[in-house]
C-alpha cells in the first residue's frame, strides 16, 4: 500500500489541535487534522464556558468547538474522521497509520491528543457529567458560587481544587479514601486551615444524587460502613488525569505520567519535525486557552522546520 504524503499532519481535535490548523492552513501548509475518539476534546462534556476570551456571554463547550472546527474548515484544512494508531519516528519523512489500514507520511506532525480525566467510575458521576460533576474547580467553580460541593481525592490536584473552590462555593467536602492525605505537607496545611473546608476522611463516594443535576451525594465510610447523605450541588473529581501519549511513548521524551517533553520556550519535542501542543504537554495548566496558545506555538514552529528542512533538502541535492 502506498502512504499518502502530506506536508503537516495534526493528530489530535481540540483547541490546541483546531488552532495548530488555522495557523497552518493561513500558512499554505495544507494541514490534514485527524479528530480522534473524542472530536473537540475534553469540552465537548462541557457545558458553560465563560472564562475563554471573545465569547462575552459564554458558550456551550461543544458549540465552541463547532466554531472552532468551521474555522479552521474556512482555511481548508482537511479534516477527517479516524484515530492514529501508531507511528514511527525513526526516520523522515515521519510515517503514521491511521485506523489500522491508512498509511501517511508527514514532513512534520503536531499532536495534540490531549489528556483525560480520570473519573470514579459510577454511573451517576457519567450521568451527571456537565451537570453538577466537573473534573476542572478553574473551568466550572464560578457556577457554584455560595453553595456547597464536594471535591474527591487526596493529592496535591485535590488540595488546590478545593482550595480555590473554598474563596468561592459556601462549603467544601473533601473525601479523602484513607486517614491521610498523599498531598504535600504545605497543601495540606492549606486545606486543613480553610474554616470552609471539612475533610471526610476514609469516605468514598457511592452515588451522586439528582435527576437533571446535582442534589446530594451518597458517602460511605470504608471502615465502619456507615452511609450518610451530602447536601451538595457540585461534584469535582480530582484523582488526576492520563496524557493520551501511549502510542508516541517509544518515540518520545515524557516525564513519569506521560506528559510528553519539549524544549522550554517552544513545542519542539526531541524528535525534528514533531510538536507537542495542548494537554498532551501540559499538566499544569490545562485550560482551553493555553492549549490554544500552544496549538499556535506548534503550527509556528513546523512551519520554521519545514522551510529549514527544505534549504537543508535543496542544498544536500546541490551538493553544498
Amino acid at each position: 500500500m502506498s502512504a499518502e504524503r502530506v506536508k503537516v499532519l495534526i493528530i489530535g481535535s481540540g483547541p490546541a489541535g483546531y488552532t495548530a490548523a488555522v495557523y497552518a492552513a493561513r500558512a499554505g501548509l495544507k494541514p490534514v487534522l485527524y479528530q480522534g475518539d473524542q472530536p473537540g476534546g475534553q469540552l465537548t462534556i462541557t457545558s458553560d464556558v465563560e472564562n475563554y476570551p471573545g465569547y462575552p456571554d459564554g458558550v456551550m463547550g461543544p458549540q465552541m468547538m463547532i466554531d472552532f472546527q468551521k474555522q479552521a474548515e474556512r482555511f481548508e484544512t482537511d479534516i477527517r474522521s479516524g484515530i492514529v494508531n501508531s507511528v514511527d519516528f525513526s526516520g523522515w519523512p515521519h510515517k503514521v497509520t491511521v485506523d489500522e489500514k491508512t498509511e501517511i507520511e508527514a514532513e512534520a506532525v503536531i499532536i495534540s491528543t490531549g489528556a483525560s480525566a480520570k473519573w470514579l467510575g459510577l454511573e451517576s458521576e457519567q450521568r451527571l457529567n456537565g451537570r453538577g460533576v466537573s473534573a476542572c474547580a478553574v473551568c466550572d467553580g464560578f457556577f457554584f458560587r455560595n453553595q456547597d460541593v464536594v471535591v474527591v481525592g487526596a493529592g496535591d490536584s485535590a488540595a488546590e481544587e478545593a482550595g480555590y473552590l473554598s474563596k468561592i462555593v459556601k462549603k467544601v467536602y473533601m473525601l479523602v479514601r484513607r486517614d491521610e492525605m498523599r498531598a504535600s505537607k504545605i497543601m495540606q496545611q492549606r486545606v486543613k486551615s480553610a474554616p470552609n473546608i471539612e475533610i471526610l476522611w476514609n469516605a468514598e463516594a457511592k452515588e451522586v444524587l439528582g435527576d437533571e443535576e446535582v442534589d446530594g451525594v451518597r458517602v460511605v465510610n470504608n471502615v465502619t460502613g456507615e452511609e450518610k447523605v451530602l447536601d451538595v450541588q457540585g461534584f469535582f473529581v480530582a484523582i488526576g488525569h492520563q496524557p493520551n501519549t501511549d502510542i508516541f511513548k517509544e518515540w518520545l521524551d515524557m516525564d513519569e505520567q506521560g506528559y510528553i517533553k519539549t524544549i522550554p520556550g517552544t513545542s519542539r519535542t526531541n524528535v525534528p519535525g514533531v510538536f507537542a501542543t495542548g494537554d498532551a504537554q501540559d499538566k499544569i495548566y490545562r485550560q482551553a486557552v493555553t492549549a490554544a496558545g500552544t496549538g499556535c506555538m506548534g503550527a509556528l514552529d513546523a512551519e520554521k522546520w519545514i522551510a529549514e528542512k527544505e534549504v537543508e533538502l535543496k542544498e544536500t541535492a546541490q551538493g553544498v
